[in-house]
């Protein structure tokens, strides 16, 4: 976790950062394609650089814009929402790392489980569950634990464990809810202070002008825009995830009728001798 907090903030200061080493380079390339395009004498030369100049241009005004944006709508209010992307990617980057290595072949598990309850040997079967990772393993050996206590104290184990699976695959998205909300709420709370901004600026000039009321108004946008657009890129990973959870524990329940009706049968089959 530390790791990926590390990674994106580095990310986040490369990319804020970068931007004027970035216009001082473009600032030497233009000067110099305008140099190169007064020193030409044939119009061909000239009219070729235009495009390259215009190209160079174009690519520094986005940069510059976004850093420009950041700073006009109020660097206090857009920290705080480039705070919550931040921590907000971290955290669903953590969980979708973790829910893939959750994801367990259970139909492969279940065949290796099968074959050694077959075979009679439920040591082996138990082994077979331990070396495997995922909750479905883990429910799988819980299971396998039991079966001498008999099929019932078998399925309230399942049941019992797979809550506290559930848990842990569920750990640490109350957090990517609480960003999701909390981005366009500080956007709105940038906005309504805009506008305070904007009325203050209109009472202390008695007059209401354009250019008076602009700069309150700009930032109210800013900030507004940034929030939700913060709020959708985490609602995106956060839909992923909870559809990826969706998928885990929909293997889980399945996997989990599956292994008492193979116990019933290992059951079954081992009583069928002593009785005979």
């Amino acid at each position: 976790m530390k790791k990926l907090f590390t990674l994106l903030l580095m990310c986040t200061l490369a990319v804020f950062g970068s931007s004027s080493a970035f216009a001082q380079i473009n600032d030497v390339t233009t000067t110099n394609d305008l140099s190169f395009a007064v020193a030409q004498t044939t119009q061909a030369t000239t009219t070729a650089m235009v495009p390259l100049s215009s190209t160079d241009e174009g690519e520094e005004t986005m940069q510059e814009l976004l850093k420009r944006y950041f700073i006009d709508g109020d660097w206090r209010f857009m920290s705080i929402v480039l705070v919550c992307l931040i921590l907000g990617l971290a955290l669903c980057i953590e969980r979708i790392l973790a829910l893939n290595l959750a994801t367990t072949n259970t139909n492969k598990l279940l065949q290796n489980v099968e074959t050694a309850l077959q075979e009679g040997d439920l040591e082996k079967a138990k082994e077979v569950a331990r070396s495997t990772r995922g909750p479905v393993a883990s429910i799988f050996y819980q299971g396998l634990d039991r079966v001498d206590d008999g099929i019932d104290i078998v399925e309230k184990s399942i049941v019992s464990y797979g809550s506290v699976q559930m848990g842990q695959l569920e750990r640490g998205l109350v957090w990517i809810s609480l960003f999701i909300s909390l981005a366009p709420m500080l956007g709105f709370m940038g906005t309504v202070i805009g506008m305070i901004s904007a009325f203050d600026s209109i009472q202390q000039a008695g007059d209401i002008s354009p250019s008076l009321v602009a700069g309150g108004i700009k930032v109210a946008l800013l900030t507004t825009v940034f929030g939700l657009i913060v709020a959708i890129i985490l609602q995106i990973f956060y839909n992923y995830i909870l559809s990826k959870l969706d998928g885990i524990v929909n293997s889980m329940e399945d996997a989990s009728i599956s292994l008492v009706d193979l116990l019933v049968k290992y059951n079954v089959a081992k009583r069928t001798p002593s009785e005979g």
